[in-house]
């Protein structure tokens, strides 16, 4: 497994076997229990990994689903064999003592298996709780309160904590035996640096170029990230037919299209919508890449992982008929591992 900053003037032929793939379950898209059957069948098709998304609204009324992914996360996890990682925001709409309690109950009945990246929140999500929505720069400062109390609390610690975030004589009693990894989710270069700070590792999404991923990558691993872990996602919309592909893009996932910026402000389903209104078929089908073949995607992600990605998540944005995705991946995987043990030899 590759980790740091091995990019950099490496050979990258068939790159793509060092990095972990990893398959994406969308809580905004799909009902849990869809969710737990498509992760076995993911496993089943040859993932190396899984990753969870954690949603209180979902970002359109269209996607229309919003389970609860810490409770789902504990029955994906005993019905796979398979290693997890988790979003999750910690401050407004989750207590921090309770994100380490769930956390430290996870990694003890399943040692080794997940890892968690934190984030500072949208306000779509976290707004329930009727508090103000900070600045980025306030969200950011109490993102970091949590993941130090996290940490101190799975190490053992009494934490009284008075800040951004308050919490009194908090103790946990059920810790696990391996420590899971806390990232960070950032989206920008500067919050990528910052992260490298403090996280064990860093959860960024693909851009639509590979310069644009690297730039970001570059900023973790220069500001104190070398030899950490970094997991990108990728999103794409897979279907048997290119117009169907864009169609479901278009339906699902044009409120990413929405500047980064005003995505973390935009604070209920209906203002998302709104903003994504008019927003054409056309941006859609230049923003977001629609395959109709795995090889073509694959080719796609094999660019990606010649970034030294540790994990790349496959995100199939198209939530009509998932399973199609999951089975052509199977079907590559297993004559690609193949040519790889031949071409090893």
């Amino acid at each position: 497994m590759l980790h740091g900053n091995t990019f950099y003037g490496c050979n990258f032929k068939n790159f793509i076997t060092m990095s972990l793939i990893c398959f994406h379950a969308s809580h905004e898209q799909l009902a849990p229990s869809r969710l737990l059957e498509l992760v076995q069948l993911a496993e089943h098709a040859g993932f190396d990994a899984i990753h969870s998304s954690d949603h209180f609204h979902p970002w359109s009324a269209k996607q229309g689903h919003s389970g609860f992914s810490f409770s789902w996360i504990a029955a994906a996890l005993q019905c796979t064999k398979l290693p997890y990682s988790l979003v999750c925001a910690p401050g407004q709409r989750y207590h921090p003592a309770i994100v380490a309690q769930a956390i430290s109950t996870l990694a003890e009945m399943f040692p080794g298996r997940i890892n968690f990246e934190l984030g500072s929140g949208e306000a779509i999500n976290e707004k329930i709780t009727g508090d103000p929505w900070p600045a980025k720069e306030t969200r950011n400062e109490r993102l970091l309160d949590c993941a130090n109390i996290i940490r101190r609390l799975l190490n053992g610690d009494e934490v009284s904590h008075h800040g951004s975030v308050q919490v009194q004589q908090a103790k946990l009693y059920t810790r696990p035996k391996y420590q899971p990894l806390l990232h960070c989710v950032a989206m920008s270069a500067e919050t990528s640096a910052w992260a490298a700070t403090w996280a064990d590792g860093l959860l960024t999404t693909a851009e639509k170029t590979t310069g644009e991923t690297v730039t970001k990558m570059k900023a973790f691993y220069e500001n104190g990230g070398h030899g950490k872990p970094v997991y990108l996602q990728y999103s794409f919309s897979y279907a048997d037919d290119i117009e169907l592909a864009i169609d479901v893009a278009y339906d699902q996932w044009r409120g990413n299209l929405i500047p980064k910026d005003k995505l973390a402000l935009l604070n209920n389903v209906e203002a998302f919508d709104k903003a994504a209104e008019n927003i054409t078929r056309e941006q859609v089908k230049d923003s977001i890449p629609c395959f109709t073949d795995i090889e073509s995607l694959m080719s796609n992600i094999d660019k990606l992982a010649e970034t030294g990605a540790d994990r790349i998540i496959l995100h199939n944005i198209n939530n009509q008929a998932p399973e199609l995705f999951v089975k052509d991946y199977g079907r590559w995987k297993k004559p690609y591992e193949q040519k790889t043990i031949r071409n090893s030899l």
